[in-house]
């Protein structure tokens, strides 16, 4: 009796990895999403690159950080130490949706350097969760006493009138009122 195994798909190496509704994979995921143009990406060699800055990350944050602390650390080490940031030049090339290439470049779109930046965040004891915010991916991060959220793209907390803004050009296409800020006053 001869076995016969095939190496399976890139696609269908993807529909196992996002299987499952909860905690599947992301950034193997993410990855795999480039196997189809790319069949040689070794993926396990991308993951490898993201575990070492995780323990790179870890060893350098004090013991008792608060998350806020813990994300300010983050930001430092993925925005000014490894340098990433938006492809301001090219945002519309293909390639910045593929992982291991924003990691050759340090060069991305939102979902892909939110893709990276959760990884670590996770890594190093945070809770975050993406946010599929209309135009653009943004990251939510929980910290003591609330939430930041975050643009991928540069590590800047979005206040509540930031986002406001940034949802105002969908507004009219969704048929809702101009939003007009007014201050409360409770008492």
């Amino acid at each position: 009796m001869q076995l016969n195994f095939e190496a399976p798909s890139a696609l269908d190496h993807f529909a196992c990895l996002v299987g499952h509704d909860v905690a599947f994979p992301v950034l193997e995921a993410a990855t795999s999403l480039a196997l189809d143009a790319a069949p040689d990406l070794d993926v396990q060699g991308v993951l490898l690159q993201v575990d070492d800055w995780v323990e790179r990350l870890r060893k350098s944050i004090p013991v008792g950080a608060t998350a806020l602390q813990r994300t300010f650390m983050l930001n430092a080490f993925f925005y000014e130490k490894l340098g990433f940031a938006a492809n301001a030049n090219d945002f519309a090339n293909p390639a910045n949706s593929y992982v291991h290439h924003v990691l050759q470049t340090r060069r991305g779109i939102p979902i892909t350097l939110a893709v990276l930046w959760m990884e670590l965040a996770q890594g190093i004891g945070l809770k975050v969760d993406g946010i599929s915010f209309p135009g653009h991916f943004l990251v939510k991060v929980h910290v003591d006493g609330g939430i930041i959220i975050q643009d991928p793209l540069s590590g800047l907390g979005l206040t509540q009138a930031m986002l406001s803004e940034r949802l105002e050009p969908f507004r009219e296409g969704w048929g809702w009122p101009k939003r007009r800020w007014r201050r409360c006053i409770c008492s």
